[in-house]
């Protein structure tokens, strides 16, 4: 049995949620630079090209990417054979979120959902936790902005209406949400479970990096057909029209209940700011 300090997962989401904020993933610049090259408007090329100047920027100056620095939203995967030990694991959760942004000079972006005060430090964040083999924590941050959020939902189909019907969902939200989601979009599409599942499917889908696919060949086949017809509905970067509405499409999927099909969406900006570490 290893013993783990909460303190060092408090250190790692600082560090996870700074970094976040003012880098990109690798693969995420990547794909913009594709992106760049695959658009065919010209005021779409410019769009990308100021997309990625503000990247290098903010990763060189150690500034936000966007001033939307998200809801934090943390992902970890806990070995059974760690033992936590120095304090309660949701206080270190939450401090570590409470430094980041602090520490970053990150916008505090959370309120109460009524009377709209905001926290001050943003907190609490969105936790999901995993219990797995091993004697590792595997810890995500995920900040995920406004913008975007508003433009993902959970939809409980019937049977009859399957892959077809899947499709059209997502068309419908792309197609709503238009320029507001900030594109070119990332997005994470969960299918089965029921209707607490499908949207964390969704949200974990975001998490997979731009170009892998999907290990079944039926879902990965439908998420190039979903990106492909994303991409025909000409919102493009930033809705100025033009070929590249979405960088990438991920489907996580879990077995569901024979009457129905429950589907969720989760869309994410062009700044699909995520980052991880193994403790």
């Amino acid at each position: 049995m290893r013993e783990l300090n909460v303190e060092i997962i408090t250190e790692a989401l600082e560090e996870l949620f700074i970094d976040a904020n003012y880098e990109l993933p690798e693969w995420q610049i990547l794909a913009l630079r594709e992106a760049l090259r695959n658009e065919e408007s010209e005021i779409g090329k410019e769009v990308i090209k100021s997309i990625l100047e503000n990247a290098q920027i903010s990763k060189s100056e150690r500034i936000p990417i966007c001033q939307d620095t998200g809801i934090a939203t943390v992902f970890l995967e806990i070995g059974q054979n760690i033992h936590l030990v120095g304090g309660n694991l949701k206080d270190a959760i939450f401090e570590g979120v409470r430094r980041a942004y602090k520490k970053g000079y990150l916008r505090a972006s959370l309120c109460d959902p009524l009377s709209r005060r905001n926290t001050g430090d943003n907190t609490p964040p969105v936790i999901h936790e995993e219990i797995v083999p091993g004697e590792k924590v595997r810890v995500i941050a995920l900040p995920k902005g406004g913008g975007s959020e508003n433009y993902s939902e959970v939809r409980i189909l019937t049977p009859a209406d399957g892959v077809e019907g899947i499709k059209s969902f997502v068309l419908e939200m792309v197609e709503r949400g238009g320029p507001n989601p900030c594109p070119p979009i990332t997005i994470g599409i969960g299918i089965g479970g029921n209707l607490e599942v499908a949207p964390l499917l969704a949200k974990k889908a975001l998490l997979v990096p731009f170009g892998t696919r999907n290990e079944d060949p039926l879902l990965s086949n439908l998420e190039q057909e979903i990106l492909e017809e994303v991409n025909k509905l000409g919102i493009g970067p930033q809705g100025y029209g033009g070929r590249v509405t979405a960088l990438d499409v991920h489907i996580r999927t879990m077995p569901c209940h024979i009457a129905s099909l429950p589907v969720a969406v989760s869309i994410q900006c062009h700044a699909h700011r995520v980052k991880e570490k193994v403790l």
